[in-house]
């Protein structure tokens, strides 16, 4: 049974998105650099210390959807459905992703970031952090039966697969070309002792 969320994290959560939408008003306006976060607290109406509980840094503001697009990733390995192939459920989350990175209006924010090496920097972070917990996903589960190792290549793979496809003129002729070279590589990862084939699900 799904919980709805109480009063106080509804608050919470308005409270964190009218941050996020305050800072990246004023950055577009104004200009990542000549921006602070003094300026950012003070436009959306609360201390510096409520807007450092939602977000660890400036550059963190940029990605407010870090969190989710990393619990996403890993709950399409954690939360598939039984026997659901593996693979097929990344590219949902995938696809998922890159619609709402190329969402109308996206276009000015990855220009901000691409003009910045602030921001830069914070992104290619981001994105090893995500390839480093959806490994974790992978490997952890028994049904996919993948080492440490493949399982980080694999995730690294579907990792830029995404940032491939959110910089492309056409994201979903990037994927269709991209996801079946991950198909592949998940196949030629089965476990040696595996002989059904039950490894590669």
């Amino acid at each position: 049974m799904t919980v709805s969320p109480g009063r106080r994290e509804r608050k919470k959560a308005a409270t964190r998105q009218k941050i996020a939408d305050t800072a990246l008003r004023l950055f577009l306006e104004r200009g990542y650099e000549a921006v602070g976060i003094r300026d950012v607290a003070a436009e959306a109406d609360v201390a510096v210390t409520t807007l450092f509980s939602h977000f660890a840094s400036k550059e963190a503001l940029v990605f407010e959807q870090d969190d989710s697009f990393e619990q996403r990733l890993t709950r399409a390995v954690t939360g598939r459905a039984p026997h659901e192939p593996f693979v097929p459920a990344l590219r949902r989350e995938v696809e998922a992703m890159v619609r709402h990175c190329t969402a109308d209006g996206a276009a000015p924010i990855w220009r901000m970031i691409d003009e910045s090496p602030a921001l830069r920097e914070y992104e290619e972070s981001m994105r090893l952090r995500h390839a480093e917990s959806l490994a974790a996903a992978i490997a952890a589960d028994p049904d996919l039966s993948r080492t440490p190792t493949a399982s980080r290549a694999i995730a690294r793979f579907v990792i830029d697969a995404y940032a491939l496809a959110r910089q492309a003129p056409s994201p979903d002729a990037v994927l269709d070309e991209i996801f079946p070279m991950i198909e592949a590589a998940w196949a030629a990862t089965s476990a040696p002792a595996d002989s059904t084939g039950a490894a590669g699900k």
